[in-house]
């Protein structure tokens, strides 16, 4: 197992330890800090983090030439079509637009724990562990959204009120809390069971499960935080995929196939490489500010009509939404 990539992800689950405690501790100083540096926060975790790992991507596809021009309708494909249906939904609503790419996002985030968990899981032999390991990491994950959609929470993913068109469903909250907590349980007794009787006990696989039990739980359920729940799902959720994507895609590839690429594996070309992502996310979040949402920056007498929003913003989308959409295909061949 490689140790540089076991320490990358193994962040997942140090940021959700320290979140926890800290969240617990200082709720009455988190609250000050969101209250009156809403801007700073927003700029690192929102901007600096979640944003910049969408572009980190760009390292494994479309600034790989051959890997380029050997998917090229996929990695021109996408993001066609990404407009095209950003587009139609948005003709429908605003509010369609958004629980749409929302529920899009909630599924990536999903499929990204699920990815890591497999990773690092691969080359264990299938069977009851390998599939309670499964059924745990989409518990950790699913109950924590369903949950969100059904209580009311301090936070949003994109917009207010994206999940309103559930509340006529009935309550299920008891019950899934339940099966939660049962899957749990057994999960965690069959890693003892495990770890007792094979003397088996694979770490950054259980580092993911674990962390991703407290990010994703703690984040939504349990702290009713916008700024908790930033900070235990979008830096667990970001800073391990630039990890894993400079790793593997740079640090671990030699001169002669990352060819003009290979400037990156300097210390100067960490730095660039860094510099790079918060480029193209200030940028973007630049676009999104002075275009659509006018919260943190604006020109003053300026500003787009709602006619022109309606191609505007699902132009905005395309990089997430491919980011979505690929991330779907390009890590495929890792998953066992």
């Amino acid at each position: 197992m490689d140790s540089q990539c076991e320490n990358g992800l193994a962040f997942h689950l140090v940021s959700a330890i320290f979140g926890v405690g800290g969240g617990d501790l200082f709720q009455s100083q988190i609250q000050n800090l969101e209250n009156h540096y809403s801007f700073y926060t927003w700029l690192i975790l929102i901007v600096f983090v979640d944003v910049a790992h969408v572009y980190s991507t760009l390292f494994k596809t479309y600034f790989i030439k051959d890997e380029f021009h050997k998917r090229k309708l996929l990695y021109l494909g996408i993001p066609a079509i990404s407009l095209i249906l950003g587009l139609i939904f948005y003709q429908l609503g605003s509010l369609f637009f958004w629980s749409g790419l929302a529920l899009v996002a909630v599924f990536h985030f999903v499929r990204q724990q699920y990815g890591f968990m497999r990773l690092y899981a691969r080359f264990e032999k299938k069977g009851f562990s390998k599939f309670w390991d499964g059924l745990a990491i989409y518990s950790a994950t699913i109950f924590p959204m369903l949950y969100w959609i059904k209580t009311p929470r301090a936070f949003n993913w994109f917009v207010e009120n994206e999940f309103s068109w559930t509340s006529s469903i009935p309550n299920y909250v008891p019950a899934i809390t339940v099966i939660y907590f049962v899957i749990l349980a057994i999960w965690i007794l069959k890693t003892i069971y495990f770890f007792i009787n094979e003397k088996s006990f694979n770490i950054p696989k259980n580092t993911i499960i674990v962390g991703t039990y407290l990010s994703w739980y703690f984040g939504i359920v349990y702290f009713n935080n916008d700024l908790i729940f930033t900070l235990l799902n979008v830096i667990s959720h970001g800073i391990p995929y630039i990890a894993l994507i400079y790793i593997r895609e740079i640090e671990q590839k030699d001169n002669l196939s990352l060819k003009k690429l290979s400037i990156f594996k300097t210390s100067f070309g960490i730095f660039l490489f860094v510099l790079i992502l918060l480029g193209f996310a200030f940028f973007e979040e630049l676009m999104w500010e002075i275009l659509v949402w006018r919260e943190h920056f604006s020109i003053q007498n300026f500003e787009v009509s709602i006619s022109w929003q309606q191609f505007l913003v699902p132009l905005l989308v395309v990089p997430q939404l491919t980011h979505y959409l690929l991330d779907g295909f390009i890590w495929r061949n890792q998953k066992k």
